[in-house]
């Protein structure tokens, strides 16, 4: 099944050069029809691909408050006033600890279309309790990491009670774990982007399986 088409990408390369509300609600029935009700459609269906990986994985399709996040930027504290986002995202969480606890994402930009998943800034019990695990464990750590995210900020000292010279110290400085995998703009237009997104979380299956544990969240 093809979920999204050109007009998807092209939706949003559009919306990047006419960020604003006149052309936006212009516009809001081909944003309706090309990329949130599709994007919608790929989380109700992606839930069961999701959950044979692990049962407490949750893709949530409701248009308000699931999965899917809001095209609209919060704008609030930022000198940035674009009124939309020029992506559009969906986090799949795990066991319900929202975006800060393990979970997968996947994002579409043209051009700049990935599937993640890890943790991103967990709570300081819970990055205590990862960094623990990677220091009593280096070589399951080792098996699980896969290739991790260079853009995740770090520490520039390890943190208190860590010794500098531990075999995994520069991975236990960071702040949050995440692994990515980039996509094509034809990967996601495809007919077969389902599988592709399918495969790629498995492949990142390790790496959220062992922040779950450190995590004390069932996988």
């Amino acid at each position: 099944m093809r979920y999204f088409d050109d007009d998807a990408l092209d939706f949003l390369d559009d919306l990047k050069r006419n960020n604003d509300r006149a052309w936006f609600n212009e516009h809001k029935e081909r944003y309706e029809r090309s990329l949130r009700q599709p994007f919608l459609d790929f989380i109700s269906d992606a839930g069961p691909e999701l959950r044979a990986i692990s049962p407490n994985l949750v893709a949530d399709p409701r248009p308000s408050g699931g999965s899917l996040f809001r095209i609209h930027r919060d704008v609030r504290f930022s000198k940035d006033k674009s009124p939309y986002k020029t992506h559009a995202g969906a986090h799949f969480q795990l066991g319900g600890k929202g975006v800060h606890g393990p979970g997968y994402y996947l994002h579409l930009e043209p051009g700049e279309c990935f599937v993640a998943g890890g943790m991103w800034m967990p709570e300081p019990e819970v990055l205590q309790a990862i960094r623990q695990r990677i220091a009593d464990d280096p070589s399951a750590w080792t098996k699980a990491r896969g290739k991790l995210d260079h853009s995740e900020e770090t520490l520039k000292r390890p943190p208190r009670g860590f010794d500098a010279d531990l075999p995994m110290i520069e991975d236990i400085k960071r702040k949050s774990f995440t692994g990515s995998v980039r996509l094509t703009d034809k990967q996601v237009t495809s007919t077969t982007f389902m599988a592709t997104f399918v495969r790629d979380c498995e492949r990142i299956s390790p790496l959220m399986r062992f922040l779950a544990s450190a995590a004390g969240v069932e996988w």
